[in-house]
């Protein structure tokens, strides 16, 4: 036993237990009933479940039925009796949740405080019957969900028996807030080179159509890879050159080759994106920016990173990167058809690219053609 496990009583440590046996489970359809009973909740699923209840409480449903916000309603055993059609949309993929523990379905996205709060709530009528707190609810084909949790009496009594939990999706409001901030950055480095045009863009497009392949056709050999993984590829792919805005402009906007001691200082752009995305939240962001340029047989920079050594989201990066690099005309090149492109990034199989990752870009490689050609820049 850890220290901390010796800090914390021995029931608090079973509900703990219990809410990892949740997260774990995989059979997410088949919920135990465990939670429930830990915390004191009922024992049996079926004990004193009326099953003409939700037609008897329908006039109190009626005025969350409708609402924009997804509503479920449980009673005083925080069984679930039912849930609005915004409550289903929001947590589709979800088990049926009608009959379920509300913890048996949502236990493994609250703190074990925040569940004993609950549970004081409902049975000992704390602050009115009222609690609200917040948590992050997710599974492997939902990106996160960020949201305001509210529970209340569905009527008021002075012993009510059954209850609203209230979701407010706080999420697309708090994802615009943190990207718009890394966006300026983004914007700032734009004017330091400026010859890129929509390259971004469709670097962005490419690593998250690569990223939905390798989800949906090849998902158990890329367990990391889930809807989270890919929206948020989807976001910070476009952030892998950031670190450019320390570049000198001479440097950067050369015409013609580099010389040995410039190019010493354009790698330097890995290292400054790094840092410059160190703050933000998802650890994908500096390790896109650090390692985009290492090369599967090490030979890449900063840190001749071979192999797996290289984050997966810097391999996805890494293709989509080189092919539209390939694909646009700059001062100091022609632009390539698509099938050359191809050919050349497939020559590097093995030495430049992950082997596996660039077959599966050759499998869908005209998607990234027709990419390229709806995000084309102004001639």
């Amino acid at each position: 036993m850890t220290d901390r496990e010796t800090e914390i009583p021995v029931e608090e440590l079973e509900v703990l237990e219990l809410v990892e046996e949740i997260d774990e489970a995989e059979d997410f359809s088949a919920p135990t009933g465990l939670l429930g009973k830990a915390i004191g909740l009922g024992d049996d699923r079926n004990a004193g479940m009326d099953p003409e209840q939700p037609k008897r409480l329908s006039a109190s449903f009626n005025p969350f039925m409708s609402s924009l916000f997804p509503v479920l309603f449980v009673d005083r055993q925080l069984r679930i009796i039912a849930i609005n059609p915004a409550c289903a949309k929001l947590f589709v993929g979800f088990p049926r949740m009608e009959g379920n523990y509300f913890f048996d379905i949502f236990g493994r996205f609250f703190q074990v405080e925040d569940i004993r709060r609950i549970r004081e709530t409902i049975v000992g009528g704390k602050n009115g019957y009222s609690w609200k707190g917040e948590t992050r609810i997710k599974s492997h084909d939902m990106a996160t969900v960020q949201t305001r949790v509210y529970v209340f009496p569905a009527e008021i009594a002075k012993n009510p028996v059954e209850f609203v939990i209230m979701f407010d999706d706080v999420t697309e409001e708090n994802r615009q807030l943190l990207r718009a901030v890394f966006l300026s950055l983004l914007e700032a480095s734009k004017l330091k080179d400026n010859d890129t045009g929509k390259h971004i863009t469709r670097v962005n497009y490419y690593s998250k159509r690569l990223a939905e392949e390798l989800f949906y056709s090849l998902g158990t050999q890329y367990p990391n890879i889930d809807a989270d993984f890919i929206d948020n590829i989807g976001f910070l792919a476009s952030m892998h050159d950031v670190g450019k805005i320390g570049t000198p402009d001479d440097i950067l906007n050369k015409e013609g080759p580099l010389s040995d001691w410039e190019w010493t200082v354009m790698r330097e752009h890995t290292k400054n994106g790094a840092f410059i995305l160190s703050t933000y939240p998802n650890p994908m962001a500096k390790e896109i920016a650090l390692s985009h340029h290492e090369r599967w047989d090490g030979g890449g920079y900063p840190f001749q990173l071979e192999g797996e050594m290289i984050p997966l989201a810097a391999r996805i990066v890494s293709i989509a990167d080189v092919y539209d690099a390939l694909r646009m005309r700059r001062s100091y090149k022609p632009a390539l058809s698509h099938d050359v492109a191809v050919s050349k990034m497939m020559a590097d199989r093995g030495t430049h690219f992950d082997p596996f990752l660039i077959e599966v870009f050759n499998i869908i490689s005209d998607e990234f053609d027709k990419i390229y050609k709806v995000n084309r820049d102004n001639e």
